[in-house]
């Protein structure tokens, strides 16, 4: 999956892999976030979550959370 089209001036993303069955979950905890992040899955539960470079330590915390809690995995970019 590029990420070439979703990077733009003051963007970050994020490569996250979640089980397929928790992709909602993870709209879900975005969504309530108050915008930290958009979503974008090709396929399954490999999905790239861009966010506004000012909230990146905010959406790497998140992250991390639902590293812990799903088992889920952050990959490179």
């Amino acid at each position: 999956m590029s990420t070439a089209p979703l990077l733009g001036r003051g963007l970050v993303a994020r490569r996250f892999s979640v089980d397929k069955e928790d992709v909602v979950f993870v709209k879900g905890v975005l969504e309530a976030s108050e915008g930290l992040g958009a979503l974008f899955a090709e396929r399954g539960g490999e999905l790239v979550i861009a966010a506004p470079e000012s909230r990146a330590a905010e959406l790497d915390e998140v992250l991390a959370d639902l590293q812990r809690e799903l088992g889920a995995r952050l990959g490179p970019m």
